[in-house]
């Protein structure tokens, strides 16, 4: 089985919830996420210095990002919650909003999966797969 295909199941196993649309994902995506973080998941410049406000500028959603380090568990709710306890200290200040009051969690999974597709590196998808699995113990 490719990996991309893997990847894909692992982002829906155990959610009880239909397979995520990949087209769906990239039409919210291009809509409420590539303005902070890319077209391409490319990021924002120097993505990690900070900014003269304090704050750090989006990071890459490819696999020259971080992205991909984090479970799904904690990519939904990131997207879900914004930048908030416990994903970051209390208090931390982030441009990053939380899409709860705009996107639904389908659609949220939706947008994950698509980013998703994106990690094609076999040593990624090993990485990812590993993870998962230790998560879910």
């Amino acid at each position: 089985m490719p990996y991309r295909y893997l990847l894909l199941l692992l982002c829906v196993a155990g959610c009880g919830e239909a397979p995520p649309d990949l087209r769906a994902g990239a039409r919210l995506y291009a809509q409420h996420c590539g303005a902070c973080h890319g077209m391409k998941l490319e990021g924002q410049p120097n993505w990690r210095q900070r900014q003269a406000n304090g704050r750090m500028p989006a990071p890459p959603h490819d696999e020259s990002g971080h992205t991909w380090h984090h479970p799904n568990e904690v990519l939904f709710g990131i997207t879900k919650r914004g930048l908030v306890a416990p994903y970051a200290p209390a208090g931390y200040q982030s441009d990053m909003p939380a899409f709860a009051g705009t996107l639904n969690d389908a659609e949220i999974r939706d947008v994950l999966a698509y980013i998703a597709s994106h990690w094609k590196s076999r040593e990624v998808l090993e990485a990812r797969a590993a993870m998962q699995r230790t998560v879910r113990r």
